[in-house]
């Protein structure tokens, strides 16, 4: 695929990059970069992070919305999961076929604000959106995605005062495509900020360990279980040194691809973090039976 890089370096070996599209005014060429290769982990972190939420909501009664935080947001398409009556096959449709006469940037923007309004969800989530790319974290904002949106990068740096402030009080955090990009040095300066720790589930692709973030969240006083079941497809490979790439890096692992990557798919893993009361009155095979 013209325009693909592979880094070579950390837990992240071989990965095909598309640093053009992450920072953009708005999502339109995101969505068309990743539609032809068909990427889909949103659509089932979608399932999953619902599931997660009607059970704390069960849990908490009646209260104010839920507080997620959503690590590497991008352009917010997870909250738009979340929040709203819409699938990814519709985002796709609304912002990788637009022509060239589409308006862009902050139109765009305010023609989102009144598009997913009116397709929000009754007690929608408040959701708080971090990520490095500072254009694409200030569409999400300009959309109504999400509620509060930060820019940083808190793999360098610690969380300024005013995302501790948004932070606190979070219930639930989520992640889709970050782990490997970001570490757990990001999981504890976001956990120095909450006064209460809150669930966490993460997709996380199977080239990459999450170990050292489950044991960093295990000092917090969270235990994580790996969803056994399945895994979940999160997009094609980019090209063939990406495919080559992805299955050294799980032979490493003492991974096999039968029956996941040798469908020509990166594979993620599921594991979800609650404290160990959460864990023993419901385990996760309870807690996600539709799974």
């Amino acid at each position: 695929m013209a325009g693909v890089t592979h880094t070579s370096t950390g837990t992240d070996w071989g990965k095909a990059h598309f640093e053009a599209i992450y920072n953009c005014p708005d999502p339109r060429r995101y969505f068309s970069t990743l539609q032809p290769l068909e990427y889909q982990i949103p659509q089932h972190g979608q399932a999953v992070f619902r599931a997660l939420a009607a059970a704390l909501q069960r849990r908490r009664g009646d209260r104010p919305p839920l507080r997620v935080v959503d690590l590497c947001c991008s352009y917010g398409v997870n909250a738009a999961l979340f929040n709203h009556e819409l699938t990814l096959d519709d985002l796709y449709r609304r912002y990788a076929g637009t022509g060239p006469n589409t308006p862009g940037g902050d139109r765009l923007a305010q023609a989102d604000r009144a598009f997913y309004a009116a397709r929000r969800r009754p007690a929608a989530a408040r959701i708080t959106g971090i990520d490095a790319a500072e254009r694409a974290v200030g569409y999400a904002v300009a959309a109504g995605l999400l509620d509060h949106g930060f820019a940083a990068n808190l793999e360098d740096e610690a969380a300024p005062p005013e995302l501790c402030r948004a932070l606190d009080g979070t219930e639930l955090i989520t992640v889709t495509g970050g782990v490997g990009y970001i570490t757990a040095r990001t999981f504890a300066r976001l956990f120095d900020c909450v006064s209460a720790p809150p669930w966490v589930a993460a997709f996380v692709l199977r080239t990459v360990s999450y170990r050292p973030v489950s044991t960093l969240l295990a000092r917090a006083g969270l235990v994580t279980e790996r969803l056994t079941t399945r895994t979940f497809r999160q997009r094609r490979f980019a090209d063939e040194a990406e495919r080559r790439a992805a299955v050294e890096a799980l032979a490493r692992r003492g991974l096999t691809v039968g029956g996941k990557e040798a469908d020509g798919f990166y594979h993620a893993e599921l594991y979800v973090s609650r404290p160990a009361a959460d864990v023993a009155a419901l385990p996760l095979a309870e807690l996600l039976p539709a799974f």
